[in-house]
Protein backbone atom coordinates (compact mmCIF):
# COMPACT_ATOMS: atom_id res chain seq x y z
CA UNK A 1 0.00 0.00 0.00
CA UNK A 2 1.63 2.99 -0.84
CA UNK A 3 1.06 6.73 0.90
CA UNK A 4 1.99 10.25 -0.63
CA UNK A 5 2.21 12.71 1.70
CA UNK A 6 3.51 16.34 1.75
CA UNK A 7 6.77 17.18 3.56
CA UNK A 8 7.80 20.46 3.75
CA UNK A 9 8.55 21.74 0.01
CA UNK A 10 8.92 18.06 -1.20
CA UNK A 11 6.61 15.23 -1.43
CA UNK A 12 7.07 11.90 0.27
CA UNK A 13 6.22 8.68 -1.09
CA UNK A 14 6.04 5.28 0.98
CA UNK A 15 5.61 1.91 -0.07
CA UNK A 16 3.83 -0.71 2.60
CA UNK A 17 4.10 -4.70 2.22
CA UNK A 18 3.77 -6.73 4.39
CA UNK A 19 7.27 -9.02 5.04
CA UNK A 20 9.25 -6.41 3.32
CA UNK A 21 10.26 -2.76 6.02
CA UNK A 22 8.70 0.24 4.65
CA UNK A 23 10.46 2.19 1.30
CA UNK A 24 10.57 5.47 1.33
CA UNK A 25 11.49 8.62 -0.96
CA UNK A 26 10.85 12.30 -1.76
CA UNK A 27 10.49 14.09 -4.58
CA UNK A 28 9.92 18.08 -5.48
CA UNK A 29 6.97 16.88 -7.01
CA UNK A 30 3.91 14.91 -6.53
CA UNK A 31 3.53 13.11 -9.63
CA UNK A 32 7.04 11.51 -9.78
CA UNK A 33 6.19 10.68 -6.01
CA UNK A 34 3.25 8.83 -7.43
CA UNK A 35 4.94 7.27 -10.62
CA UNK A 36 7.95 6.13 -8.20
CA UNK A 37 5.39 4.43 -5.77
CA UNK A 38 3.47 2.62 -8.55
CA UNK A 39 6.77 1.20 -9.90
CA UNK A 40 8.12 0.01 -6.82
CA UNK A 41 4.78 -1.90 -5.73
CA UNK A 42 4.63 -3.28 -9.40
CA UNK A 43 8.80 -4.47 -8.48
CA UNK A 44 7.58 -5.98 -5.21
CA UNK A 45 4.43 -8.25 -6.58
CA UNK A 46 7.32 -9.41 -9.45
CA UNK A 47 9.39 -10.63 -6.20
CA UNK A 48 6.69 -11.87 -4.09
CA UNK A 49 5.33 -13.76 -7.11
CA UNK A 50 8.73 -15.23 -8.23
CA UNK A 51 8.42 -13.77 -11.74
CA UNK A 52 11.93 -12.29 -11.17
CA UNK A 53 14.65 -15.03 -12.69
CA UNK A 54 16.18 -16.89 -9.74
CA UNK A 55 19.68 -15.78 -11.12
CA UNK A 56 18.60 -11.98 -10.33
CA UNK A 57 17.96 -12.39 -6.67
CA UNK A 58 20.48 -11.66 -4.33
CA UNK A 59 19.83 -10.45 0.03
CA UNK A 60 19.35 -7.21 0.19
CA UNK A 61 21.61 -4.56 1.73
CA UNK A 62 18.65 -4.72 4.51
CA UNK A 63 19.74 -7.98 5.62
CA UNK A 64 23.42 -6.76 6.30
CA UNK A 65 22.02 -3.88 8.34
CA UNK A 66 19.50 -5.53 10.35
CA UNK A 67 22.34 -8.17 10.80
CA UNK A 68 24.79 -5.47 11.74
CA UNK A 69 22.46 -3.66 14.32
CA UNK A 70 22.06 -7.14 15.84
CA UNK A 71 25.63 -8.68 16.54
CA UNK A 72 28.03 -5.12 15.85
CA UNK A 73 25.66 -2.20 17.04
CA UNK A 74 25.65 -3.41 21.17
CA UNK A 75 29.37 -3.85 21.35
CA UNK A 76 29.36 -0.06 20.55
CA UNK A 77 29.49 2.91 23.36
CA UNK A 78 27.34 4.69 21.15
CA UNK A 79 25.01 2.32 20.36
CA UNK A 80 21.78 4.34 20.44
CA UNK A 81 22.58 6.85 18.46
CA UNK A 82 23.95 4.08 15.60
CA UNK A 83 20.34 2.02 15.88
CA UNK A 84 19.13 5.74 15.25
CA UNK A 85 20.84 5.99 12.03
CA UNK A 86 20.85 2.35 10.95
CA UNK A 87 16.89 3.35 11.15
CA UNK A 88 17.65 6.17 8.70
CA UNK A 89 19.41 3.58 6.24
CA UNK A 90 17.09 1.09 6.44
CA UNK A 91 14.48 3.26 5.92
CA UNK A 92 15.85 4.32 2.31
CA UNK A 93 15.28 2.50 -0.85
CA UNK A 94 18.96 1.99 -0.99
CA UNK A 95 18.39 -0.78 1.39
CA UNK A 96 16.05 -2.56 -0.77
CA UNK A 97 19.23 -3.09 -3.40
CA UNK A 98 20.38 -6.43 -3.60
CA UNK A 99 24.21 -6.48 -2.24
CA UNK A 100 25.56 -8.00 -5.78
CA UNK A 101 24.22 -5.22 -7.35
CA UNK A 102 25.07 -2.29 -4.75
CA UNK A 103 27.48 0.26 -6.42
CA UNK A 104 29.41 3.26 -5.62
CA UNK A 105 27.15 5.27 -7.42
CA UNK A 106 23.86 4.22 -5.69
CA UNK A 107 25.81 4.98 -2.68
CA UNK A 108 26.39 8.74 -3.82
CA UNK A 109 22.93 9.05 -4.82
CA UNK A 110 21.94 8.31 -1.07
CA UNK A 111 24.74 10.95 -0.13
CA UNK A 112 23.59 13.82 -2.44
CA UNK A 113 19.90 12.89 -1.59
CA UNK A 114 20.66 12.94 2.29
CA UNK A 115 22.54 15.94 1.94
CA UNK A 116 19.44 18.07 0.49
CA UNK A 117 17.71 17.26 4.63
CA UNK A 118 20.44 16.94 6.51
CA UNK A 119 24.09 18.42 7.77
CA UNK A 120 27.31 16.64 6.05
CA UNK A 121 28.22 16.01 9.42
CA UNK A 122 24.92 13.91 9.59
CA UNK A 123 25.46 12.16 6.54
CA UNK A 124 29.40 11.04 7.12
CA UNK A 125 28.38 9.34 10.11
CA UNK A 126 25.77 7.64 8.25
CA UNK A 127 28.27 6.51 5.69
CA UNK A 128 31.08 5.66 8.00
CA UNK A 129 28.50 2.83 9.47
CA UNK A 130 27.89 1.70 6.11
CA UNK A 131 30.99 1.92 5.36
CA UNK A 132 32.08 -0.57 8.52
CA UNK A 133 28.92 -2.28 8.09
CA UNK A 134 29.79 -3.60 4.11
CA UNK A 135 33.50 -3.95 5.42
CA UNK A 136 32.60 -6.85 7.96
CA UNK A 137 30.11 -8.50 5.62
CA UNK A 138 32.86 -8.52 3.07
CA UNK A 139 35.54 -9.93 5.41
CA UNK A 140 33.57 -12.11 7.73
CA UNK A 141 29.87 -13.29 5.79
CA UNK A 142 30.76 -13.89 2.97
CA UNK A 143 28.97 -11.25 1.29
CA UNK A 144 29.01 -11.12 -2.23
CA UNK A 145 31.06 -7.75 -2.52
CA UNK A 146 33.92 -7.84 -4.33
CA UNK A 147 35.22 -4.09 -2.68
CA UNK A 148 33.26 -2.13 -1.06
CA UNK A 149 31.91 0.53 -2.53
CA UNK A 150 31.66 3.22 0.03
CA UNK A 151 35.88 3.45 -0.47
CA UNK A 152 35.07 4.70 -3.65
CA UNK A 153 32.80 7.90 -3.15
CA UNK A 154 34.06 11.38 -1.55
CA UNK A 155 32.41 10.81 2.21
CA UNK A 156 31.53 14.35 3.50
CA UNK A 157 33.74 16.11 6.16
CA UNK A 158 33.39 16.71 9.36
CA UNK A 159 33.44 20.24 8.24
CA UNK A 160 35.23 23.17 10.51
CA UNK A 161 34.42 23.49 14.19
CA UNK A 162 33.06 26.75 15.32
CA UNK A 163 34.67 28.59 17.93
CA UNK A 164 31.73 31.30 18.77
CA UNK A 165 30.75 31.55 22.24
CA UNK A 166 27.41 32.96 23.22
CA UNK A 167 26.99 36.26 24.34
CA UNK A 168 25.26 37.27 27.47
CA UNK A 169 22.51 38.10 26.14
CA UNK A 170 21.79 34.69 24.29
CA UNK A 171 22.69 32.84 27.41
CA UNK A 172 20.44 34.44 29.56
CA UNK A 173 17.48 33.78 26.69
CA UNK A 174 18.59 29.81 26.71
CA UNK A 175 18.63 29.22 30.29
CA UNK A 176 15.26 30.65 30.53
CA UNK A 177 14.11 28.54 27.81
CA UNK A 178 15.71 25.65 29.87
CA UNK A 179 13.57 26.37 32.90
CA UNK A 180 10.49 25.98 30.76
CA UNK A 181 11.59 22.40 30.19
CA UNK A 182 9.60 19.80 32.05
CA UNK A 183 12.13 17.90 32.81
CA UNK A 184 14.51 19.21 35.20
CA UNK A 185 17.97 18.11 34.34
CA UNK A 186 18.10 19.74 31.42
CA UNK A 187 19.25 23.38 32.96
CA UNK A 188 21.99 21.58 34.90
CA UNK A 189 23.27 19.87 31.96
CA UNK A 190 23.91 23.08 29.70
CA UNK A 191 25.13 24.79 32.88
CA UNK A 192 27.70 21.77 34.21
CA UNK A 193 28.75 21.70 30.28
CA UNK A 194 29.19 25.52 29.76
CA UNK A 195 31.37 25.51 33.29
CA UNK A 196 33.49 22.18 32.57
CA UNK A 197 33.47 21.89 28.49
CA UNK A 198 32.74 17.96 28.84
CA UNK A 199 31.07 16.48 25.65
CA UNK A 200 26.96 15.89 26.57
CA UNK A 201 28.02 11.99 26.40
CA UNK A 202 30.46 12.32 29.27
CA UNK A 203 28.02 14.62 30.71
CA UNK A 204 25.27 11.92 31.01
CA UNK A 205 27.84 8.49 31.94
CA UNK A 206 28.62 10.75 34.80
CA UNK A 207 28.24 9.25 38.12
CA UNK A 208 28.40 10.54 41.54
CA UNK A 209 31.67 8.22 42.45
CA UNK A 210 33.25 10.06 39.78
CA UNK A 211 33.20 13.71 41.37
CA UNK A 212 35.70 14.34 44.44
CA UNK A 213 34.24 17.31 45.80
CA UNK A 214 37.21 17.59 48.54
CA UNK A 215 39.71 18.14 45.49
CA UNK A 216 36.88 19.59 43.33
CA UNK A 217 37.42 17.40 40.60
CA UNK A 218 35.26 14.83 38.07
CA UNK A 219 36.53 11.68 37.00
CA UNK A 220 35.56 11.02 33.06
CA UNK A 221 35.94 7.07 32.60
CA UNK A 222 34.73 7.29 29.06
CA UNK A 223 36.26 9.73 26.83
CA UNK A 224 35.96 9.92 22.67
CA UNK A 225 40.05 8.97 22.46
CA UNK A 226 39.39 6.08 25.26
CA UNK A 227 41.87 7.47 28.12
CA UNK A 228 40.51 8.41 31.06
CA UNK A 229 41.42 11.65 32.24
CA UNK A 230 40.48 13.67 35.63
CA UNK A 231 39.48 17.26 35.28
CA UNK A 232 39.06 20.41 37.84
CA UNK A 233 35.46 21.74 38.96
CA UNK A 234 35.01 25.08 39.09
CA UNK A 235 33.05 27.39 41.48
CA UNK A 236 30.23 27.09 38.79
CA UNK A 237 30.51 23.42 38.60
CA UNK A 238 30.51 22.99 41.87
CA UNK A 239 27.06 24.97 42.46
CA UNK A 240 25.40 23.51 39.53
CA UNK A 241 26.26 19.92 41.56
CA UNK A 242 24.96 21.30 44.87
CA UNK A 243 21.66 22.14 43.12
CA UNK A 244 21.09 18.48 41.98
CA UNK A 245 18.72 16.67 43.77
CA UNK A 246 19.96 13.67 43.04
CA UNK A 247 23.17 11.88 45.65
CA UNK A 248 23.59 8.72 43.83
CA UNK A 249 24.09 6.62 40.64
CA UNK A 250 24.19 9.30 37.56
CA UNK A 251 24.45 12.68 38.38
CA UNK A 252 22.43 13.79 35.97
CA UNK A 253 19.64 10.79 34.94
CA UNK A 254 18.28 11.82 31.85
CA UNK A 255 18.41 9.55 28.26
CA UNK A 256 20.69 10.73 25.54
CA UNK A 257 17.66 10.90 23.54
CA UNK A 258 15.61 12.49 26.05
CA UNK A 259 18.22 15.70 25.98
CA UNK A 260 18.46 15.67 22.49
CA UNK A 261 14.66 16.73 22.21
CA UNK A 262 14.21 18.70 25.04
CA UNK A 263 17.72 20.32 23.81
CA UNK A 264 16.30 21.27 20.65
CA UNK A 265 13.03 22.27 22.12
CA UNK A 266 15.29 24.69 23.98
CA UNK A 267 17.27 26.37 21.18
CA UNK A 268 14.18 26.82 19.53
CA UNK A 269 12.49 28.89 22.13
CA UNK A 270 15.41 30.76 22.97
CA UNK A 271 15.41 32.29 19.27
Amino acid sequence: MASIRKRGQSWQAQVRRQGHAPITKSFLKRADAELWAKQTEVALDREDFGIMPRAQKSPPLSDLLFRYRKEITPRKRGEVAERYRLKTLLQHDIARIPISKLTSSAIARYRDERLRVVSPSSVRRELVILRHCLEVARKEWDAPLKENPVHNIQVPSDGKARERRLSPKELQALLTAADKCRNKFVKPVIQFALATGMRRGEILKLTWADIDKDNRTAKIRETKNGDPRTIPLSKSALAVLEDCPTSTGHVFPISANALRLAWERTKARAC
